[in-house]
């Protein structure tokens, strides 16, 4: 009988190696992070564009009033606050003489009170004399 050399035996389970699973892990935390950035980011936005419907709806408001009061604005820039939606907003109007005396343009800028450079709705009416009307 003559011996035959042991073959050395593979290990023939298949599985991962501990290099293999550390990258995979890598790479799914690099993932993860990134769609916690994106959902961060989200959030963020979403805050700005409730700030800017509330306050589009402030500037509808100063319109709407003088048109249903049938004001007839002197030439100028005026300014003020309002709430809406438990928030605090700063207004700006500047009515402005056009080619035809009976009629005003506005334009209504709104924004949080702490920056008012940053506008956040912006909205133009046109005033007609009431005096022009009745005629």
């Amino acid at each position: 009988m003559t011996k035959q050399p042991m073959a050395r035996r593979r290990n023939s389970a298949s599985g991962f190696t501990l290099v293999e699973a550390l990258v995979a892990l890598a790479i799914i935390s690099i993932a993860l992070i990134s769609a916690l950035h994106v959902a961060a980011q989200s959030t963020s936005n979403v805050g700005e564009l409730r700030a800017r419907l509330l306050a589009g709806w402030v500037a509808e408001n100063i319109l709407t009033e003088h048109r249903a009061r049938g004001d007839w604005l002197a030439p100028g820039i005026y300014r003020g606050r309002q709430s809406e939606g438990g928030f605090e907003f700063a207004w700006r109007q500047e009515v402005i003489t056009t080619p035809n005396p009976a009629f005003r343009r506005i334009d209504a800028f709104v924004s949080a009170p702490s920056d008012e450079t940053h506008v956040l709705a912006h909205f133009t009416a046109m005033l007609v004399d009431p005096a022009a009307t009745a005629r």
